[in-house]
């Protein structure tokens, strides 16, 4: 295969991608920016939706997800499509879906029917609420996974409602979680020589997520509430208003609220009956706050920066989405890359390995650009690629 690898990692695994929007690509993503043979199924042009969930092809959603794969046109919904899908699930490691559960049984493209023609393969759903259950067949959707989680409870000012979060979370970490499942299923075929189905969805993922606060609930009873910018545990840790912006400032434990207050110039907090304890500075923490936002009212934001991460206190700079790619340490990641074709500026893979990097090996393909070529590598004729076309399967 001519096509380029955007790392050696996965290069030996070829995956089947029939995901949509986000969830499902976000895994995908995964595999294909570390090498894997992605191969993107779309519908054929002309059965394809008019307006695409997640914005055109051309637009900075898909292209930020479908870096560094290959794509066919198939059309699944013909008898003869569903054949030559099969013939390329027998030879393939790894099949990814994010449909509804029913879908891929009515389609007959279900992990049984796959595993019946190829026993290695492992088999990724993605779903709303789960492949079973009084909510599966359910549409899932981000936003309704933020809040049936638990997520939008939390997040935003005490007594002004439910807020979503800025990202949409459930969608992108259980894109995230189904990468490390396949990843988990693939190295234990490994001993066993047998695949697996792996699913996960995205309520799944939004509850996995609460973290602490679902422990809090689970073991001591405790609903979390809304604390705005305010951290529920770590006291004072929030943003503050500085002479010409904002400001970050982390206090995690004792003796980086005595350096803070020292840097900060307020000594006279580390004595303040009101504050000499954790459990004294949260029953305390609206005073506590505005004490501090005072005090950081003096200078602007950038000199508390430099004092405060000398003194050893974690702080930062609040940036506009602009702001972040102007950063000297971002730009120093680089995690801003440019696809090989010279065009758009994409985000990248956040995690380096030192002996076979990701890297952006192709631009997002376009409408089953290379169907030709993927049928040829799966066995497929001449004769035979020339009549699926000609009836329009592929």
């Amino acid at each position: 295969m001519t096509f380029p690898r955007a790392s050696a990692a996965l290069s030996r695994f070829t995956v089947l991608d029939l995901t949509r929007i986000r969830s499902g690509p976000t895994c995908v993503r995964q595999l294909a920016d570390w090498g894997a043979n992605v191969i993107k199924i779309d519908a054929p042009t002309d059965l394809a939706d008019s307006e695409q969930p997640g914005g055109p092809r051309e637009g900075p959603d898909f292209q930020n997800l479908h870096r560094n794969k290959r794509a066919m046109a198939l059309n699944l919904k013909d008898p003869k499509g569903l054949e030559v899908f099969k013939r390329l699930a027998a030879k393939a490691d790894v099949i990814v879906e994010n449909f509804r559960p029913d879908v891929k049984d009515k389609l007959g493209i279900d992990y049984a029917s796959i595993r019946a023609i190829n026993p290695r393969i492992v088999y990724a759903s993605i779903s709303g609420f789960g492949q079973d259950g009084p909510y599966a067949k359910r549409p899932g959707f981000d936003q309704i996974a933020q809040g049936m989680g638990g997520l939008m409870s939390i997040t935003g000012q005490p007594g002004q409602g439910p807020m979503r979060a800025g990202i949409p979370v459930a969608d992108l970490t259980a894109g995230l979680f189904c990468a490390l499942g396949i990843l988990t299923a693939l190295l234990e075929r490994d001993v066993s020589g047998e695949g697996q189905w792996v699913q996960t969805s995205l309520l799944q993922a939004q509850i996995f997520m609460l973290d602490f606060q679902a422990a809090r609930w689970l073991m001591d009873g405790d609903v979390p509430l809304q604390a705005g910018n305010n951290h529920p545990t770590s006291i004072p840790t929030g943003v503050f208003k500085t002479k010409d912006n904002h400001i970050n400032i982390a206090t995690t434990g004792g003796r980086i609220w005595e350096r803070f207050a020292q840097a900060i110039d307020a000594p006279e907090l580390l004595t303040h009956p009101d504050y000499a304890t954790i459990a004294l500075r949260s029953a305390n923490r609206n005073a506590l706050n505005a004490e501090i936002e005072r005090h950081m009212m003096k200078r602007p934001t950038a000199e508390w920066v430099t004092i405060l991460n000398e003194a050893g206190v974690p702080c930062g700079p609040i940036y506009a989405i602009n702001e972040v790619f102007d950063d000297p340490q971002v730009k120093h990641l680089g995690i801003a890359q440019q696809l090989p074709d010279g065009g758009n500026r994409l985000v990248g893979q956040p995690v380096t390995l030192s002996r076979t990097p990701s890297r952006f090996a192709a631009r997002p393909p376009l409408v089953g650009e290379q169907t030709r070529d993927v049928l040829a590598e799966f066995g497929f004729t001449d004769q035979e690629i020339a009549s699926l076309q000609q009836s329009k399967v592929v």
